[in-house]
């Protein structure tokens, strides 16, 4: 079945909607953990399922290129049955990959040579290339391949870098339509929207993926380096053209502040390594502000429990769990991280999916109940919070 997008509710410009899938509904505004290798670091399959509440996660086209590879992959049936999940996923296009690559990479119009962070062997994506790749890994969501132009590039360069990038979304596209998908079920295609931190080239480049009538659109180039704000007026310039009936993907973003505003200007979907990198360095989030779980004052804190840190959703509506299972104190959870074990990693990773994904379930119980905006407001000084 193709994708659907069913809008559930709207609040000033946040949305609440119903996406469908072959593997899958995934209710929106909705953050994806990040599984780059084909997995989430730190974090079983089920604990993603039971413990965070995860209704879709997000795999990475140039590491699963390199390893385990194509070959492997389609051996397996493709990344749902090799990692045993079958909710949603969605592949990155290996783009921002490519730009974080910048000493080791080579752009031209055919596409981008590059050599492995692993072994140094050089390798060559070409939007077929990148389809075919996808088509094999076999993700519900697939993206087109990009240029992840330097945020402040000037205006020439990045002018250059998004007709480059629609270019070979014309490519991707073609090579999409001229294949299948390998293990039976639907797979979708979002164009990336680039244009760095310019108005003019935002709007030419949405109205540019607008025009291809997409299943879905994602927002690339942002949290790159630009000003905060001007992030924000990119998506708000970006979601004023995108149509309004598909989902709107903003790539790499970000913290719990950055997420609720992009909510707030129109943002369905999210992705971000901070919870886990974050978790795996002792900082977690909560909904009354950050703690470094490293800091002395949680030595003896037993009274406290990884379970109180997170409250459940105000509604049954939400997939999300009810408790945290493992309700160890913050006392063993200081100790397991200072010792460096790495249940203490898991255990943090874990909390800071949790909260991510209490968040935006959150934001969608607000949405529809028509109080987003005084619901946010009042958030928000909380969450830049040190505890």
């Amino acid at each position: 079945m193709p994708l659907t997008f069913h809008l559930d509710a709207t609040c000033g410009g946040a949305r609440a909607a119903t996406l469908h899938t072959d593997h899958g509904e995934i209710q929106t505004p909705i953050f994806m953990p990040v599984g780059t290798a084909g997995s989430v670091k730190a974090v079983h399959q089920h604990e993603l399922k039971e413990n965070i509440g995860a209704q879709i996660i997000l795999g990475n086209t140039y590491h699963l290129y390199l390893r385990p590879g194509c070959d492997l992959l389609r051996q397996a049936g493709g990344l749902h049955r090799f990692m045993h999940w079958q909710r949603p996923l969605l592949t990155d296009s290996g783009g921002f990959q490519v730009f974080s690559l910048a000493a080791n990479r080579k752009l031209k119009e055919e596409g981008c040579t590059f050599r492995s962070h692993i072994d140094g062997s050089r390798h060559l994506f070409t939007p077929e290339s990148v389809m075919d790749i996808e088509r094999i890994i076999g993700a519900d969501i697939m993206m087109a391949f990009d240029e992840c132009a330097p945020g402040q590039s000037d205006h020439r360069y990045a002018q250059h870098s998004m007709e480059l990038t629609h270019r070979w979304l014309d490519r991707c596209l073609k090579r999409f339509h001229e294949t299948e998908p390998l293990y039976g079920h639907h797979q979708a295609l979002f164009p990336i929207v680039q244009g760095c931190q310019y108005a003019d080239l935002r709007r030419i480049s949405a109205e540019y993926i607008a025009s291809k009538d997409p299943e879905g659109c994602a927002i690339g180039g942002l949290a790159v380096g630009e000003p905060t704000e001007k992030m924000y007026e990119m998506v708000e310039v970006v979601n004023a053209i995108l149509p309004t009936d598909r989902p709107r993907y903003l790539m790499g973003v970000g913290t719990p502040q950055n997420i609720l505003e992009a909510i707030d200007r129109g943002v369905d979907m999210f992705d971000c390594v901070m919870p886990t990198r974050n978790g795996r360095n002792g900082l977690l989030f909560t909904p009354d502000g950050t703690i470094n779980i490293k800091n002395k004052k949680w030595e003896s804190c037993f009274d406290i429990t990884v379970n109180d840190l997170i409250p459940p959703q105000q509604t049954e509506n939400i997939d999300f769990p009810s408790a945290f299972r493992t309700p160890y104190t913050l006392a063993y959870l200081h100790h397991l991280i200072r010792a460096d074990e790495i249940l203490g990693l898991q255990i943090c990773s874990i909390v800071n999916l949790r909260f991510y994904l209490w968040l935006v379930g959150q934001a969608r119980c607000h949405i529809i109940a028509g109080d987003f905006a005084q619901w946010k407001s009042a958030l928000l000084p909380s969450l830049g919070r040190r505890v």
